[in-house]
């Protein structure tokens, strides 16, 4: 569905180093600022069990999983939203994301540079906030006088609502806090699609942290701080270490097991990461089926199974007719496609179903 998530931070937090493990795409990682000037956009596979179980029983000529895009953005300084250390660039390759993985500093180091001298995580993300806040802040205070006569005076009812929107947009900015706090009804959100706020894309910290500390960072104050400040935030966490992350993209898959095994932790860091992105941008997996191909597609959760088609094909939507449909855990059960409808467990399902995660769909379709 072309979805990505962007990993940004300030700088020298360990952002390319986690981006290069993430897609091994080799991307610039230095001890200095902005080393990152453009950003590199990687592409991965969503990790899931299902599809490799899916294809042992299939026997396919191919297997295709599902992806998910990370693009790496150069590093925020203080005063980004005023254009301090190329920070309007910067500023611009966020609003195209649909997601935001904070890398947040989270070790001790005296070899690795801090931009600010000193490590903490607070107030580091409260720098990049702010500069979100700033920049979404300077997109109201330009439209609102475009439109405020008319609201005013209520001769464009249009107006009069986008206007009720902005203000209390604008209130919670001055407030500093994020759009996402907003609990917004379908036609607001509708209504400030286009603006593309910053601080209304969901927001994923990443707190990294030394490779001492990944099998246990129960002890870590500054993950400690981070997950209170993202409770607050409505926000989530996910910790890792990107420089261990890093040594296992070099690895094979027995290799990378064994090497977990002995760091005593059972799934890697960016797995999770991954997973976490995934699932917080609403996003769910269908699956097809057969001998020629298995394959795993993504769709946003509530979609409805014409819908699903389209994501393969816009004629199989134009002409959809039904969906054939089985459960993952019947189709396992039962040994595939034939034995699921033997026993009665594949669906014949219209235009109004709503797809699950893990549907095993066959779409009829007629253009």
């Amino acid at each position: 569905m072309g979805l990505t998530a962007g990993i940004v931070g300030l700088p020298n937090v360990g952002k390319s180093t986690l981006f290069n493990a993430i897609t091994k795409a080799g991307a610039l990682a230095a001890n200095y600022p902005f080393a990152t000037i453009d950003p590199n956009v990687g592409v991965v596979e969503v990790p899931d069990d299902r599809i490799d179980k899916l294809t042992e029983i299939a026997k396919p000529k191919k297997t295709i999983p599902t992806i998910f895009e990370f693009t790496d953005i150069a590093g925020i300084v203080k005063g980004a939203s005023k254009g301090e250390g190329l920070g309007n660039k910067f500023l611009s390759h966020i609003r195209e994301v649909d997601a935001i993985v904070h890398v947040v500093r989270a070790f001790d180091d005296d070899n690795v540079t801090h931009v600010d001298g000193t490590v903490d995580p607070v107030r580091d993300i409260e720098i990049l906030n702010l500069e979100l806040i700033f920049a979404d802040l300077e997109v109201v205070d330009k439209r609102i006088p475009k439109i405020l006569k008319k609201a005013q005076l209520k001769v464009d009812q249009d107006s009069v609502y986008e206007y009720k929107i902005l203000s209390n947009i604008r209130e919670t900015l001055m407030n500093n806090q994020p759009i996402r706090t907003i609990k917004f009804v379908e036609s607001e959100l509708a209504f400030i699609k286009n603006f593309n706020f910053l601080t209304q894309k969901t927001m994923l910290y990443v707190a990294n942290i030394s490779e001492d500390e990944i099998s246990d960072f129960s002890n870590n104050e500054y993950v400690k701080k981070i997950k209170e400040f993202a409770t607050k935030d409505n926000s989530e966490v996910v910790v890792i270490s990107a420089k261990i992350e890093a040594e296992l993209g070099e690895l094979d898959d027995d290799e990378k097991e064994m090497f977990l095994e002995d760091l005593g932790i059972v799934e890697s860091g960016l797995n999770k990461l991954i997973k976490r992105s995934y699932k917080l941008l609403g996003l769910e997996t269908y699956f097809t089926a057969g001998p020629d191909e298995v394959r795993a597609w993504t769709f946003r959760k509530g979609m409805k199974a014409p819908q699903c088609a389209g994501i393969i094909h816009s004629d199989f939507e134009r002409g959809f007719i039904r969906a054939e449909t089985i459960p993952y855990e019947e189709y396992v059960k039962y040994g595939g496609e034939l034995g699921a409808r033997e026993a009665g467990k594949s669906r014949s399902e219209g235009k109004e179903y709503i797809v699950k995660d893990g549907d095993v769909l066959l779409f009829r379709f007629n253009v």
